[in-house]
């Protein structure tokens, strides 16, 4: 793609006059007529909704004149048009507070991305080659109708498959309907980081599947099993906002913090007590806790209600989680045990979240369960101070989308198992997933992919997956179409975001969610979804729901500020979804893949702070930023602790090899005292084979090495449950860059 393709907006270059001055000298630009009436000079304030998270955090989008090039009738030109210039966090949405995080500050560059996909591409090559041909929307919904059509003439409706991320609120509930109307099965979904573990616990226990929400504003003793969430898990703005208050927003009392991990996170450095523990045995720590304030008499079994039930052994007092046998399982002294089960006890009101790599073994489940239930021992769930779950409001209700469910998904592991066996579906459309980047070698995903003969992406950019559809047809931006979120946590009542358009759209895009309900009228057999446009569908959810704002429907309110919260009527409201457990859970030693003799370290791949699984590496400014603990940037790394580094003859900055029964990868060593001996850690994020000119052949993808092991409940992958063995290669060469003052030169060397 070549420069006159990549917007040329003020807010990027700081004047108007590079504009006038780009492009190859026999390419003339044409000054177009403005797209609106705007005010030069005049900022505009409009709401939005970040998209780089579930977290569905409220934003507040500067908007003000701006030149920007355009192609009209195949000719490049220049048009005055109102443009997004700054994000800011909304002061007054529930989640967001005013906040917005790094990532969130980056989201900007998703609209003026000069590798931005601009109008659907009809693939003219061979898959994975990158050679696609510009096409029309109306041919390209012509040729998905007519593949659809082929299937229902066949009676093989099941033979379409959707793939995303897993998304929720309204996208979810369309691409739900579109699927059961057609005859389909449910949308495969699939993130490497997800919590599938955490909400089965959650409903076990609870009987809420879905992830909670800790009031830690209200606290006085916080204990966290690896739950990184001041930095990546679950709603990390609104968790942020809150522990800062609970450690000095209130006169006279600051709360007490103490984080369980093996390798130190963001969240675990400004921990007042670090603990580290042995890979899997995080769930053994929590019933130490317990056995010891049952035992004392602070709190009896009973007190633990449903959620000790799940647990094996627990109306007995777990008479086999007593310190010493804590000690020899998880590496964590006698003593220690002891004195974190009385501060957790004693300092009311106190609450324990558990989520990431303790929830990443093969006894995740296990692990969740503990937990959950050393709250309900000591009163912690839905209490101030505690846990608690943000209500939901039942989008599909609200919406009346009518109709039935479609049935479950396969897994991503099914589904590829499946194709390459022979049960291949004729038609994937795919919506925000890299399963190419994100999934165990073993699953062979790219190989299952390769065997379906027609793929549709939505992407906006040319990553690992979307480079294997034979149609690309790109979604609007957030910033140039309606935008909404359902936030699953970070509130203590209701939130559903949303937000029109805060600028026209700069290129020949259209909203998904458009295009779904238009493909769906010109099949055939149309699916007679009840809705013609995507706003039509927010538009009937908020009109289901009470104001906050008297002689203002919730409908105009919402569209207003940018966020919908209240009290949601009891017929929309997402009920419990989940069973008490046929049979109580026991602890099972975790399973890792690799022989200990040959494989003596445990490999913990984590989200990156600036990327999470890998999907944010194309955004230049979050390649630019520092990693919060090593001040690494636009390079991969390999955290070792010191006195294993000694052992191996590792210096800081040595290239290692790491190596797993998976495969092998080379990286730079940091070492890092923060991290357990027998531990080495790596983010993920770099690595990628194709995304974009800011993300592509830089780093390792250290997901390579992960062994495809899996919860035993809940299958979700255990990406905490590989052993690997390192070797130094050779002294530093390079390809670890560490922060050095100005940005700009990084940004010029690395573009």
């Amino acid at each position: 793609m070549d420069r006159r393709s990549f917007i040329k907006l003020t807010a990027i270059t700081g004047t108007s006059a590079t504009l006038a001055s780009c492009g190859n000298p026999e390419n003339q630009f044409i000054r177009f007529l403005p797209d609106e009436d705007i005010v030069p000079g005049v900022a505009v304030w409009k709401p939005g909704v970040c998209p780089l998270c579930a977290a569905g955090c409220g934003l507040t989008v500067r908007v003000m004149d701006a030149d920007a090039d355009v192609m009209r009738d195949g000719q490049w030109g220049i048009v005055r048009i109102a443009a997004a210039k700054k994000l800011e966090g909304a002061a007054g949405h529930p989640i967001s507070q005013g906040g917005l995080c790094a990532r969130g500050q980056a989201a900007i560059q998703v609209t003026y991305h000069p590798d931005r996909i601009t109008q659907p591409l009809k693939r003219s090559g061979d898959r994975g080659s990158g050679q696609y041909e510009a096409i029309s929307w109306d041919a390209a919904i012509a040729e998905i109708v007519q593949r659809l059509n082929a299937l229902e003439t066949a009676g093989t409706q099941r033979a379409l498959a959707l793939l995303s991320r897993g998304r929720t609120g309204h996208r979810a509930v369309l691409t739900d309907q579109f699927l059961s109307r057609f005859g389909a099965r449910g949308a495969v979904t699939y993130q490497l980081f997800g919590d599938d573990v955490l909400r089965r616990a959650n409903g076990l226990s609870f009987g809420r599947e879905q992830l909670p929400t800790p009031d830690l504003a209200n606290t006085r003793y916080l204990l966290s099993f690896g739950a990184d969430f001041l930095g990546t898990w679950n709603s990390p703005v609104a968790q942020a906002g809150s522990f800062g208050h609970m450690r000095q927003g209130r006169p006279g009392i600051r709360g007490a913090f103490t984080q369980v991990e093996s390798r130190m996170s963001q969240t675990g450095a400004n921990a007042d007590t670090w603990v580290p523990v042995n890979p899997g045995t995080e769930g053994v720590l929590a019933l130490g806790l317990a056995h010891v304030i049952m035992a004392a008499s602070l709190h009896p079994a009973s007190a633990a209600g449903r959620a000790g039930a799940a647990l094996d052994g627990w109306a007995g007092g777990l008479a086999n989680s007593a310190p010493a046998e804590v000690e020899r399982i998880t590496g964590v002294a006698a003593a220690r045990v002891e004195r974190l089960a009385r501060e957790f006890a004693e300092t009311r009101p106190a609450v324990a979240v558990v989520a990431g790599p303790p929830l990443a073994h093969s006894n995740g489940l296990f692990t969740a369960l503990a937990v959950n239930a050393l709250n309900a021992l000591v009163g912690s769930v839905e209490q101030p101070g505690g846990l608690f779950f943000t209500p939901q409001v039942n989008v599909a209700a609200s919406s009346k989308a009518g109709g039935t469910a479609a049935a479950s998904g396969a897994s991503i592991e099914e589904l590829a198992k499946g194709a390459l066996g022979g049960d291949v579906p004729q038609v994937l459309l795919v919506d925000g997933a890299n399963p190419v980047f994100t999934t165990p070698k073993a699953w062979r995903v790219r190989a299952a992919l390769g065997k379906i003969p027609y793929i549709v992406s939505f992407s906006s950019f040319l990553d690992e997956t979307s480079i294997l559809s034979d149609l690309i047809l790109p979604d609007h931006s957030f910033l140039e179409g309606w935008s909404e979120g359902a936030p699953e946590s970070g509130s203590l009542s209701a939130v559903l975001s949303v937000a029109p358009a805060a600028m026209r759209p700069l290129y020949q895009t259209r909203a998904t969610g458009d295009v779904l309900l238009e493909i769906g009228r010109q099949l055939q057999r149309p699916l007679n979804l009840p809705w013609q446009t995507f706003d039509e569908m927010l538009g009937a959810t908020f009109a289901a729901l009470p104001s906050a704002t008297a002689d203002v429907d919730a409908w105009t309110d919402a569209q207003a500020k940018g966020v919908w919260t209240g009290t949601v009527p009891g017929a929309l409201v997402t009920g419990a979804a989940a069973a008490a457990p046929a049979a109580a859970v026991a602890y099972a030693e975790p399973v890792f893949d690799g022989d200990a003799g040959q494989f003596p370290l445990h490999f913990l791949p984590y989200p990156s702070s600036a990327f999470l699984d890998g999907s944010l590496a194309h955004l230049p400014w979050l390649q630019e930023m520092p990693d919060p603990l090593t001040s690494a940037m636009w390079s991969s790394w390999v955290e070792i602790n010191p006195v294993t580094a000694e052992k191996l003859g590792v210096a800081d900055g040595d290239v290692v090899e790491v190596a797993s029964g998976q495969g092998a990868l080379r990286s730079a060593a940091v070492l890092s005292p923060g991290i357990a001996p027998n531990v080495v850690a790596m983010p993920v994020g770099q690595g990628h084979q194709s995304f974009t000119r800011y993300a592509s052949g830089r780093g390792e993808n250290p997901v390579e090495l992960i062994a495809p092991v899996t919860d035993s409940a809940t299958g979700a992958l255990a990406w905490a449950a590989t052993r690997v063995k390192l070797s130094r290669v050779g002294p530093p060469d390079g390809r670890l860059i560490l922060f050095a003052g100005g940005t700009r030169e990084h940004l010029e060397e690395h573009r």
